[in-house]
């Protein structure tokens, strides 16, 4: 049962209180802190709504808790969608890991498609049911006899995210059953119809046990292995996320380097995509292998401090490093520039000397998304694939705080990051070669794309 730890491990943010059931005084409580301390701490929660629509969104949140107690699955539903609604990507209450740890091993079920999103239509990714019937590739029309659509806005509110696009990519990344048993419960049959060819058929399919039907059998979007093998006379690199054991990443990355300078080859593809992001000491450390020039990681980079982050800072970090002293001597509220040291590249008999591509999907997130802008502003390489669902101009930094009564975390964007060129649209990393990544299968259209690229084909 190694791997679904390690699954159940991902899923699960820290929460401070492990009671189930709270009372209605309890959360409205915490749900008032929630909007108060978002103020407080956010570097701006009006930039992608209005202060009207926020209040609005909460007002009609706090007059639907009717019941006298609520489970905490239910409570930290609701205070999704008041933080969904910031619509931004780093500002979020996690999925509820621990609550979905202890329904699966109380053989718990789940609906048993699961769907990717192409050309905005819900197909099914992967089928897990005993029914045939149904192929990868077709699209889910409904589910117990309310349409896909109807079920996607009740799973939305779940999710942050800055536009629509980012939302269906984390509905692929952390997978549609699982959010699915968050919005709507238990069911141990589904009714779905299924649109194959233009025909749409009727189906009862069975619901699947969390844990030997669904989890074990299964691989999760984001790919955090780092490995390098070679096709022909081109180096592929995949770099995992930018986190982790930072003197392990920059051991990897040494070793990596060396054997692709030694095999002498033409090309180095990077790969990050399924990327979870991470942070910029890693991703630094890599580009300095290709980069002809001393380079930043931003054109910009400005933080508000609050009395929260100077707690959370006082409690987590080294308070004489710079960084961190600089939230501390700022008065709360403030909103202030901090420039960080350039980076140096390698040496020149360390560099990569032939001609870099970096590939990119929709499901590069965070400093993934801000490595492929910085290395496509400063011209180090060639970006490959489909747009990034994240924007490379993004309110992130993002750090956690509990809420006192419930104990359920809180993710939130301290800081402002713009691109290295100073573009701030809200677009993500457009590839210089678009290539569409489809998930419905197990064919890599990007990188045997971007291979026959090089091949000239």
């Amino acid at each position: 049962m190694k791997r679904l730890s390690f699954i159940f491990s991902l899923l699960i943010t820290f929460q401070l209180n492990a009671q189930n059931y709270f009372s209605k005084q309890e959360v409205l409580s915490d749900l008032n802190y929630l909007k108060k301390s978002l103020i407080e701490t956010h570097y701006n929660i009006y930039t992608y709504t209005t202060k009207e629509a926020f209040d609005e969104n909460f007002e009609k949140i706090k007059a639907s808790i009717k019941a006298d107690s609520l489970t905490k699955l239910a409570v930290t539903s609701l205070f999704q969608a008041v933080i969904s609604k910031v619509n931004n990507g780093h500002t979020e209450i996690p999925f509820p890991g621990k609550l979905y740890e202890e329904y699966a091993y109380s053989e718990g079920t789940l609906f048993p498609l699961e769907i990717a999103f192409e050309n905005h239509k819900p197909l099914v990714r992967k089928n897990w049911s005993l029914e045939k019937g149904i192929k990868i590739g077709d699209e889910i029309v409904s589910i117990n006899d309310q349409p896909i659509s109807n079920v996607l806005e009740k799973i939305y509110p779940l999710i942050s995210a800055e536009r629509r696009y980012f939302k269906n990519a984390k509905i692929e990344l952390f997978s549609f059953p699982r959010l699915y048993w968050q919005a709507f419960g238990q069911s141990d049959v589904f009714t779905v119809e299924i649109k194959n060819g233009g025909q749409i058929k009727r189906y009862s399919i069975d619901a699947v046990n969390v844990i030997d039907g669904y989890e074990m059998k299964r691989n999760d979007i984001s790919t955090p292995n780092m490995f390098l093998k070679f096709h022909n006379q081109s180096a592929y690199l995949k770099p995992g996320n930018f986190g982790g054991d930072l003197d392990n990443y920059k051991n990897f990355i040494d070793s990596s380097f060396t054997v692709i300078n030694q095999a002498k080859t033409e090309n180095l593809i990077i790969d990050l995509r399924n990327n979870l992001g991470g942070g910029n000491d890693f991703s630094d450390y890599l580009i300095s292998f290709i980069a002809d020039t001393t380079y930043h990681w931003n054109a910009e980079f400005s933080l508000k401090t609050s009395q929260i982050l100077k707690e959370h800072v006082r409690a987590t970090y080294d308070t004489t490093e710079s960084f961190w002293k600089s939230v501390l001597i700022h008065k709360n509220g403030e909103i202030y520039p901090y420039e960080f040291d350039p980076h140096q590249p390698q040496v020149e008999e360390k560099r990569f000397q032939g001609k870099v591509f970096v590939l990119v999907n929709r499901q590069s997130h965070s400093q993934a998304t801000v490595t492929a802008a910085q290395i496509q502003d400063y011209g180090f390489a060639t970006i490959v694939g489909e747009e990034t669902a994240e924007f490379p101009s993004l309110y992130a930094s993002q750090y956690q705080y509990n809420l006192p009564k419930t104990g359920i975390a809180v993710k939130v964007s301290k800081g402002y990051i713009v691109r290295v060129n100073g573009s701030k649209k809200a677009e993500g990393v457009i590839p210089d070669i678009y290539i569409k990544d489809y998930l419905l299968d197990e064919e890599d259209e990007i990188l045997e794309g971007v291979l026959d690229y090089i091949n000239g084909n």
